[in-house]
């Protein structure tokens, strides 16, 4: 899982210890992510399928994309599909995909590399990998979240951004047990490059075998936690959770995670992503690609992409 790392963490600024008296965030429950397939037939993990959404807010859903190994014409991608009124955040951790959109936006991204792409008034976009992983085959493991937008941002211009792996900021824990990649928001002061309409923290953390993480959290932040590869516990109750699990946390200003002393052979270290956001707190209408506040509104999207009003497919493309 590369990711981004380093080989000295203790080289990296640390994160405070929360002080004395601080309200720990308790677990309020653990869910399994019903397994599925997306767009052209590639295997996704549902994180959040299993939680209410009043515990998501402002998060509207979260897809494991892989891992697998695929071979060689295997890899598979998603056709041309609309969007509005949101942002998807495809963070890949293994393997290439490349983006392209109506409004101009795209690129390639790589281990480590985020795309974040505000849908906003609308836009057409396509993820596919490039056609040198679909000749060799390879490894592919990523995420896609979906963030909302409030109702005075749904009609925003679309914006794409193009988040480097080497941009994001790494820290560590007091021991070096940790290394935090902050692709958004921030985590005791330290900003990720990451620019977000609604407030958001988004990290993707690695544990080692037998360590304790324990972050500074925003009060007025929800928290969630979903195992990407190996397995440990959440809470100061320490609730099990592993790879294809979610957390939801309640309320409070710090939070804990430890790693198993034992992981498996596949990972040799806790692999999870933490995610934080100050709730919207506003009626959600979602059908498919477009999340909105209202069924009329889902419906004027419906129209309004039917009409050809959230952009073309360019004429290189076809």
């Amino acid at each position: 899982m590369p990711a981004v790392t380093v080989e000295n963490p203790l080289i990296l600024p640390r994160v405070a210890a929360p002080a004395e008296g601080t309200n720990a965030r308790p677990v309020l429950a653990v869910a399994t992510a019903p397994e599925g397939y997306e767009g052209e037939g590639f295997p996704v993990r549902r994180a959040f399928a299993k939680i209410n959404q009043k515990f998501l807010d402002p998060f509207i859903m979260m897809d494991q994309m892989g891992e697998v190994d695929y071979q060689a014409g295997e890899p598979k991608g998603t056709p041309w599909h609309p969007h509005r009124g949101f942002e998807t955040v495809t963070y890949i951790i293994d393997g290439t995909f490349i983006h392209r959109d109506s409004h101009g936006g795209g690129g390639t991204i790589t281990d480590g590399d985020t795309q974040w792409m505000t849908a906003g008034s609308g836009l057409l976009h396509i993820e596919t990998p490039p056609e040198s992983l679909v000749m060799s085959g390879g490894l592919f493991h990523g995420l896609q979240l979906w963030v909302n937008l409030p109702a005075s941002d749904k009609m925003i211009a679309p914006k794409y951004q193009d988040i480097r792996g080497g941009s994001v900021k790494l820290l560590t824990s007091a021991d070096g047990g940790a290394l935090v990649r902050v692709i958004a928001g921030e985590i005791d002061g330290h900003q990720g490059p990451g620019a977000t309409h609604t407030p958001i923290t988004m990290t993707h953390v690695s544990l080692t075998p037998g360590a304790q993480l324990t972050l500074p959290w925003r009060p007025d932040f929800n928290a969630l936690a979903y195992g990407l590869a190996g397995s440990g516990s959440a809470g100061e109750e320490r609730r099990p959770f592993h790879m294809g699990q979610a957390v939801v946390f309640g309320d409070g200003d710090s939070l804990t995670i430890r790693a198993d002393e034992k992981q498996d052979s596949r990972s040799a270290t806790f692999e999870f992503v933490l995610l934080g956001g100050l709730p919207i707190r506003e009626p959600v209408a979602w059908y498919g690609p477009f999340v909105m506040n209202s069924h009329r509104e889902l419906q004027q999207a419906m129209e309004d992409f039917q009409a050809g009003r959230l952009g073309t497919i360019p004429a290189d493309a076809n």
